[in-house]
């Protein structure tokens, strides 16, 4: 049910309390505010809000509240307002805005000269800006001088600069049906290979070379070839080359999402040999964590982090198949996991000291070991080999090799 209030014979206090006390439990609803903000510039007029005494004025306020429904601190602000202009109403909203220092013709000034210098850093525009009035006596560039550099780019986000350089889109990430994004599953056979690459720093815009590196999962067997580039036609004959190098059955094939891997043509060599061809997966650091250790703890180890051109990488090449990846295989020794399940079905990983050994004692350690053997290859071959020489003999024909290799490098860059 809908009733309309007529309060105007309300004048005494007296009656406020009267209607205070009765109305407890009703409720009182206006039109809109500023019927609300009407009746309550009435109310204090008709009262005489401004020549009250304290006691009147707080029951006048209990009244307004009981009626408006405002808050205390609400009606306070009413009455201020009131107080001061002598009347109660909605106050305009002013947004703020701060005054426009640089003009649509400046901001055509600032995409003209990005344009024309191919959009340098912030500090270098401000100052080309800065010439063109100081220097050159452009009259045109007299704000944009005194521009800041955190403005620069402020103004390079502003519409007018976006419409006048052109529409760029963020590049967006495109699906590559190269290669299976998944952790390997070795189970327990030597074959499936981490694979990555370490660059041998820059000098002068020039590249290094680039290290090859494939690990085996299962055994740790270690080959590294040498490239000049990633290209194709440098780091396909040394991909064939180290999967060769191996003396067991090449099964599987995982590496990041480099270009240099995920590409059609190492797919094409992978499947010609059958093997299985996978990558890393997006926020999982761990499915190349074997072959990055690698990396540092070997590869950066033995060559540094200086630049060697590329023209060396032949020679690194033939040091690697020579001496360091017999030295790796058959001479270096490797911790392996024990993997234990705990009651809550977690694995555990222990690394013993009497499970280390070197990647070809792990490789005959395994059960059965003999099938996975390439074609033509035995035990008894790769024995003879391990035990030619000892650990320390094979140590110091690998420590005289590289001491060579630099001080021939060294040498040729010298000449």
């Amino acid at each position: 049910m809908n009733a309309i209030m007529n309060d105007t014979h309300i004048s005494t206090f007296d009656q406020v309390e009267a209607f205070l006390a009765g109305t407890e439990a009703v409720e009182f609803t206006f039109k809109d505010a500023n019927a609300r903000y009407a009746w309550v510039q009435a109310t204090l007029i008709r009262f005489g809000y401004a020549k009250l005494g304290r006691r009147q004025k707080g029951l006048l306020g209990r009244y307004l509240r009981r009626v408006t429904g405002y808050s205390r601190q609400q009606l306070t602000r009413l009455v201020a307002r009131y107080l001061k202009t002598g009347k109660v109403q909605k106050m305009p909203y002013a947004r703020h805005s701060f005054p426009r220092r640089y003009t649509r013709e400046d901001i055509r000034l600032l995409a003209r000269t990005d344009e024309l210098h191919g959009t340098l850093s912030g500090a270098a525009t401000k100052k080309i800006l800065g010439r063109q009035f100081l220097v050159y006596s452009q009259p045109e560039y007299e704000r944009l001088a005194s521009i800041s550099v955190a403005h620069v780019y402020n103004l390079r986000r502003h519409t007018a600069y976006v419409r006048l350089r052109g529409q760029f889109d963020r590049t967006r990430p495109a699906k590559v049906g190269i290669a299976e994004r998944r952790k390997p599953q070795p189970q327990g056979r030597p074959g499936y290979l981490r694979v990555d690459s370490v660059h041998q720093g820059d000098l002068d815009g020039a590249k290094g070379v680039y290290h090859i590196n494939a690990v085996d999962a299962v055994t740790q067997f270690e080959c590294i070839g040498c490239t000049e580039r990633i290209s194709e036609a440098y780091l396909l004959p040394v991909l064939e080359e180290l999967l060769d190098a191996f003396p067991f059955t090449i099964l599987g094939f995982h590496a990041d999402n480099g270009s240099e891997y995920i590409n059609h043509c190492v797919a094409k060599l992978l499947n010609k040999l059958l093997v299985e061809f996978t990558k890393s997966r997006s926020h999982k650091s761990s499915d190349n964590a074997l072959v990055e250790g690698k990396n540092g703890a070997v590869v950066r180890k033995q060559f540094g982090y200086a630049h060697i051109p590329q023209k060396h990488a032949p020679l690194i090449n033939d040091f690697n198949r020579d001496y360091l990846n017999p030295y790796l295989n058959y001479r270096r020794p490797c911790f392996f996991p024990v993997v234990t399940v705990d009651k809550e079905g977690k694995q555990r990983k222990r690394y013993p000291y009497k499970a280390m050994m070197t990647p070809y004692e792990k490789l005959k350690s395994l059960p059965q070991a003999t099938q996975y053997l390439k074609p033509g290859e035995s035990f008894e071959h790769l024995d003879a080999y391990a035990l030619g020489m000892s650990d320390n003999e094979a140590a110091s024909k690998l420590s005289e090799a590289r001491k060579k290799l630099f001080q021939t490098i060294f040498e040729q860059n010298a000449a």
